[in-house]
């Protein structure tokens, strides 16, 4: 009486090629969370983090997430060219 479940198999590439957009989705995320950083610095104090370090750091951040978006799209562009040949 009871029908099993049936299993949904995902091709590897299929199943890859939508975790890579998902990481894709979550990149805004990840930068407005890395952004965010500096405003948990402590201002006052001896420990003080000064302006200019805040600044380096937002400008790393950015040049991360930029590179980050470029690996990821020829990552994405390279899996496409896979699926076209039938491999």
């Amino acid at each position: 009486m009871s029908e099993r479940p049936k299993h949904l198999f995902l091709e590897r590439q299929s199943y890859r090629r939508r975790r890579l957009i998902d990481l894709i989705r979550m990149c805004p995320v990840i930068g407005a969370i890395l952004w965010a950083v500096p405003l948990l610095w402590r201002t006052d104090g001896a420990e003080q983090i000064s302006t200019s370090d805040a600044v380096v750091y937002v400008f790393l951040v950015w040049l991360g997430l930029v590179l980050m978006s470029a690996f990821l799209a020829r990552a994405l562009r390279d899996g496409g060219d896979a699926d076209g040949d039938g491999s």
